[in-house]
């Protein structure tokens, strides 16, 4: 577990991300913008999806990251 530091870059690895406590924005490269919040979970798949997140009252994440992620 982590508090969330904002991401400048776009990330392309696999992750499970799990939203302990509060609220952020994931940002696809695509321009695509998804809200999570308390509760919520999203999974990425390596080389999948570029993408970045962004909280402004900060967050409180569960990341799991993992070669099973990868798609074959």
């Amino acid at each position: 577990m982590f508090r969330h530091i904002p991401c400048r870059h776009w990330c392309r690895k696999g992750h499970i991300v799990h939203c302990l406590e509060g609220e952020f924005t994931t940002e696809q490269e695509n321009g695509e913008k998804i809200i999570l919040t308390k509760g919520m979970t999203y999974v990425v798949s390596d080389e999948l999806s570029s993408h970045r997140s962004l909280s402004s009252k900060g967050v409180k994440l569960l990341i799991i990251d993992g070669d099973f992620l990868e798609l074959t």
